[in-house]
């Protein structure tokens, strides 16, 4: 069988002497693996790194085989990253993230995210809001999504500047207040009220805490898997140059 998609590179692993399995995550039939002939070669190494797009056409005798990709770039992305500490960071997490959904579950939504959230890394202080609205995404597309529009206990849609840290679920100043201690603040940049604002540094680090939190609880702590390393030193990274 075959097929053809395009592709976003997340990550290659050596395999023999020159050839790599490479991991996609595909517009259409999400994150793929498949193994690429020669793929240590001078010529492919390039095209093979972790942001690169690509056109990707995958061969095997089954479907359930690890089949072979041949691929050729679209987009090289990392060249113009590589001397970036913040966006490497920012790329290894990303990466990690898109490694929490199942193999071969498309997500075309989440990729077309992807693709944008990739585009802005050279610039930290753009990059980071979007890194917390695709972790977002992702808790979303494993089934975690956060209702931020509404108060959980008044359903008002305005003045939301709280998340209960169980329901995932937005809380009013009003409603909120007698139990301010135990809630998440829910950043402006997150709300409909602000939505297209320009954060502040305070916001994307409280959108940090946000994701974080529901990260551990629903997906790190269930699976008993290591967090993402690169995800602190790219919040670092953010807090310095913001």
């Amino acid at each position: 069988m075959e097929w053809r998609d395009e592709g976003i590179v997340i990550g290659v692993r050596r395999h023999g002497e020159n050839d790599v399995v490479l991991e996609l995550l595909t517009r259409e039939r999400g994150r793929h693996l498949g193994l690429v002939r020669g793929g240590r070669s001078q010529k492919l190494r390039p095209v093979m790194q972790p942001g690169n797009a690509v056109d990707a056409v995958w061969r095997a005798r089954l479907e359930e085989h690890l089949g072979e990709y041949r691929v050729e770039a679209t987009a090289m992305r990392a060249a113009r990253l590589i001397d970036d500490p913040a966006a490497l960071y920012g790329l290894g997490h990303l990466a990690w993230l898109v490694r929490l959904l199942p193999e071969r579950d498309p997500h075309p939504a989440l990729y077309e995210t992807l693709g944008i959230v990739l585009d802005a890394l050279g610039d930290v202080r753009l990059a980071a809001p979007l890194v917390v609205r695709f972790e977002l995404a992702v808790l979303s597309e494993l089934g975690f999504g956060l209702d931020l529009d509404e108060c959980a206990a008044t359903g008002a849609r305005t003045k939301l500047v709280w998340v209960s840290p169980k329901s995932g679920r937005a809380v009013s100043a009003a409603a909120g207040a007698p139990w301010r201690d135990r809630l998440l603040p829910l950043p402006g940049f997150l709300s409909a009220e602000s939505r297209g604002l320009m954060p502040t540094t305070e916001d994307v680090l409280a959108g940090f805490r946000l994701t974080g939190h529901f990260l551990e609880r629903h997906v790190i702590d269930p699976r008993g898997i290591a967090p993402s390393e690169a995800r602190g030193a790219f919040i670092a990274a953010a807090a310095r140059e913001r």
